[in-house]
C-alpha cells in the first residue's frame, strides 16, 4: 500500500496538516482512524479545551495506535506551528523544560496528529506555575472492586467537600475509576495542595473504612484508593473528554452529580460522547466560577499531624520530603523490634513494556500453579504501571499471603522478563556512540 496522503484542515484560522489520516488508532474493538479522532476532539472542543486551556501539557504519544505502548514527551517538539506557545515548567529534580500550551481547537487537532490520544495537563496555569488552581481527587479501584463501590465513594467525597466549603466536579476516568476536580484559589503551593489531598483521602477512609483506602502501598490497599499523589508537582491525570487507549475508545466524561448513582463508564465512548455533548452541553461548564479555599482541609491536615500521623509516602522519584514517614513498602520494612526483616510473600510474575503481554504471563503462571491460583483473592494480584525514562512498563506481582506456606511456589524467572534498567543503559550507549 502506498503512503497515505495528508489531510489539510482549516481550524480557527489556522491550517493543521494531518499526516496519514486513515491510519487506525483503534483497531481491536471499535475502528477509529487518526482523522476520526481529530473529528471527535473538534466535536467536543469547548469541553476538552476547558480542561487544558492555559496549562502546560505532558505529551503522551501513541504513535502506533492505542494498542501499542506509548511514550511520554515533556519537552515541546522543536518543529511546531508558530501560533502555538510554550511555558517553562520545573520538575521535582530541579530540571526544567519548555512544555506546550494549547488554547484552541487547532491545537487539539495538532496534538492528535502527534499521536496524543489522551490529554495530560498540569494543575497550574501558565501565569503562575507554582500555585495550582485545581485539587484532583483520583478514585482508583483495587482489582475486583465494583463500579458501584466507586460511585459510593465518589458521593461521599462530594458530601465531604461540601462540608469543607468546596465543590467537586465529577467525571469518569475513562477506565475503571472516577475523577473529581475541585477548583481552588491559586495561593497554595504544590506541597500544600498535596497535603490537603492527603487529609481528604484519610478523612474519606475514616468515613468509609471498608470501601475507601488512603494507603500508598498496594499491598496495604483495599477497596477504592484515593490517590493523593496526583496532586504532587509534575503529576498529571487525563483531562475532561480525553479518549483512553481501550478497545472501545472510552472517554473520560464530565458528569452532573445526579448522573453519578446510575452511570456506567462503558456508556461514554468516542462515538457516543459527541451526541451527548451536542444534546446537553458540558456538565462542567460552570467550573471556573467555583474557586474555593483549602483552609479547612489544611486545618484537618494539621490535626492529623498533631495526632501523630506523618506525611504519606511521595512518588519514588521525589526527594525525601519534610514530615514524610519511611518511604519503604511494609513488606520490606524491618520490624520495630530490630528482628530479621519481615517480608510479604510476593513473587514477580511478569515484566513487560506491553501490558497485554504481562497479563498473558500472569495467565501462564496461573496455569502452572492452578491450586495456588484458586486461593488468591482479586487484590492479591498487583499490576503496576511504572514509568521509565520516556515510556511505561508493566510489572505483575502475586501476594501469596492467603496461600499456605507449603503450597507457595518459589520465585521463578518472570515471563516475560523485561529489564527497564538494561534498556535504559542500551539507549544511553546508543546515544553516546
Amino acid at each position: 500500500m502506498g503512503k497515505q496522503s495528508a489531510a489539510l484542515l482549516s481550524i480557527d484560522g489556522h491550517e493543521v496538516r494531518i499526516t496519514n489520516p486513515e491510519k487506525l488508532y483503534f483497531s481491536t474493538g471499535i475502528k477509529l482512524s487518526k482523522l476520526d479522532l481529530v473529528h471527535y476532539y473538534l466535536s467536543v472542543a469547548p469541553g476538552a479545551l476547558a480542561g487544558i486551556r492555559d496549562r502546560p501539557l505532558v505529551l503522551k504519544r501513541f504513535v502506533n495506535g492505542a494498542d501499542r505502548p506509548a511514550f511520554y514527551q515533556k519537552r515541546a517538539p522543536a518543529r511546531r506551528p508558530a501560533w502555538l506557545r510554550t511555558v517553562t515548567f520545573t520538575f521535582p529534580s530541579g530540571r526544567a523544560a519548555e512544555e506546550i500550551v494549547i488554547d484552541n481547537a487547532a491545537g487539539l487537532a495538532w496534538l492528535v496528529n502527534l499521536g496524543c490520544i489522551e490529554l495530560h495537563p498540569h494543575s497550574v496555569r501558565s501565569a503562575d506555575l507554582e500555585h495550582p488552581d485545581e485539587l484532583r481527587v483520583d478514585l482508583d479501584p483495587c482489582p475486583g472492586v465494583s463500579w458501584a463501590n466507586v460511585r459510593t465513594v465518589a458521593l461521599e467525597v462530594k458530601a465531604f467537600l461540601e462540608e469543607m466549603g468546596l465543590r467537586g466536579w465529577p467525571k469518569t476516568s475513562g477506565s475503571r475509576g472516577m475523577h473529581i476536580n475541585v477548583r481552588i484559589e491559586p495561593r497554595w503551593t504544590f506541597y500544600e495542595v498535596r497535603r490537603a489531598a492527603v487529609a481528604l483521602s484519610r478523612a474519606i477512609e475514616r468515613r468509609l473504612p471498608g470501601l475507601a483506602s488512603s494507603k500508598w502501598w498496594k499491598e496495604e490497599r483495599h477497596g477504592v484508593f484515593l490517590d493523593y499523589n496526583q496532586n504532587a508537582r509534575d503529576r498529571t491525570t487525563c483531562s475532561a473528554y480525553s479518549v483512553r487507549p481501550l478497545p472501545d475508545a472510552r472517554v473520560s466524561t464530565p458528569l452532573y452529580w445526579h448522573e453519578v448513582p446510575d452511570c456506567e463508564p462503558s456508556d461514554f465512548t468516542a462515538t457516543t460522547v459527541p451526541k451527548r455533548f451536542a444534546a446537553i452541553g458540558d456538565p462542567h461548564a460552570g467550573i471556573e466560577t467555583t474557586c474555593g479555599s483549602l483552609e479547612k482541609l489544611l486545618e484537618l491536615a494539621a490535626r492529623d499531624e498533631a495526632a501523630g500521623l506523618p506525611d504519606a509516602p511521595w512518588p519514588p522519584h521525589f526527594p525525601k520530603m519534610r514530615g514524610e514517614g519511611p518511604r519503604i513498602a511494609p513488606s520490606r520494612a524491618k520490624a520495630a523490634t530490630k528482628q530479621a526483616r519481615v517480608k510479604m510473600p510476593l513473587v514477580v510474575v511478569a515484566r513487560s513494556p506491553d501490558r497485554a503481554s504481562a497479563l498473558a504471563g500472569l495467565d501462564r503462571w496461573r496455569t502452572r500453579h492452578p491450586e495456588v491460583a484458586a486461593l488468591l483473592s482479586p487484590d492479591d494480584v498487583l499490576v503496576d504501571s511504572l514509568r521509565g525514562r520516556s515510556s511505561t512498563w508493566t510489572r505483575v506481582r502475586v501476594n501469596l499471603r492467603n496461600v499456605p506456606e507449603h503450597l507457595r511456589p518459589s520465585q521463578e524467572d518472570p515471563d516475560p522478563d523485561y529489564d527497564p534498567a538494561g534498556e535504559s543503559q542500551k539507549a544511553s550507549a546508543k546515544r553516546n556512540s
